[in-house]
């Protein structure tokens, strides 16, 4: 297949394509609607800045309902991220700065143009291969100047665990890593233990900020040297904590009594409670 496809020779289509195009353009039709003058006053007021904590707060969503394992879930929260990638390019569209169809079809060239073991006569056949040539294309064919550091293709717009995250994972490309578990779980142990010293010297806050921050990057470093990604382990502790403090909440109103200080004693018994209640429902 010639190199010079494009995303107009639709190459790999779905059986069920026809029917996501209508799909999209009625989705595009609607957000039009909702900008037009006469449309929805919130839709209108919107910017792309004031909706990137909308695209973090559905993305974060999606990931949800995927572990969920509920398809129909997955589906609705899909079809949120879709409105708000729809929305975006088309309040530039509005501008003058591009239009929607422009960014589709650049996504388009480009996957075609990144994937010439598939839809040329290249060969890569690992995923390894595949990001290697990936790269290359990057730089060799698309122009992209190197990076001055392999750090550089790390975005600082991203939260800060994802990043910290991401920023260990190309150190450990280039070799720069633990040799096994053993020195990891020292270094964490070892930042717990500074954190704790700078807390107990107590007055300087700078310095058990940047103690802290040291101890959560160690536990990022860890989850990855595990094989965990950290930002979904958070997720999964975070819901945990959730379910188990409801469950605190039900059990002390219906003993009649406050959520207060003085009742803590009350509280961890039903927060035991409830954790023992989850162990017992594993299968």
């Amino acid at each position: 297949m010639s190199s010079e496809l494009t995303a107009s020779d639709s190459p790999g289509q779905a059986s069920g394509a026809p029917d996501a195009a209508a799909a999209f353009g009625r989705l595009y039709s609607i957000v039009a609607r909702l900008r037009a003058p006469d449309g929805c006053p919130w839709d209108k007021e919107q910017t792309p800045k004031s909706l990137r904590g909308d695209v973090l707060e559905e993305a974060y969503e999606l990931v949800e309902a995927i572990d969920e394992g509920d398809p129909a879930h997955v589906a609705e929260e899909v079809g949120d991220l879709y409105m708000l990638a729809t929305m975006i390019p088309y309040i530039y569209e509005q501008s003058g700065s591009f239009t929607v169809a422009e960014a589709l079809a650049g996504v388009c060239e480009k996957l075609v143009r990144r994937h010439p073991h598939v839809f040329g006569d290249a060969s890569a056949d690992t995923p390894e291969a595949v990001v290697k040539q990936w790269d290359e294309i990057k730089e060799k064919v698309e122009g992209r100047r190197r990076k001055d550091s392999l750090l550089d293709g790390v975005s600082r717009a991203l939260p800060p665990l994802e990043r910290a995250y991401k920023l260990q994972k190309k150190a450990a490309k280039a070799g720069f890593d633990w040799a096994d578990a053993k020195g990891v779980w020292a270094k964490a142990r070892e930042e717990l233990a500074e954190a704790h010293e700078a807390s107990v010297a107590g007055g300087d806050r700078g310095a058990l900020e940047e103690e802290l921050g040291d101890l959560l990057f160690s536990a990022v470093n860890l989850s990855r040297f595990l094989r965990v990604d950290p930002a979904i382990a958070l997720h999964a502790a975070n819901e945990k904590f959730s379910r188990r403090f409801r469950a605190v909440e039900k059990s002390m109103a219906e003993a009649g009594l406050e959520l207060k200080a003085a009742n803590m004693e009350r509280m961890d018994g039903f927060w035991n409670a409830a954790k023992a209640a989850e162990r017992a429902a594993k299968p």
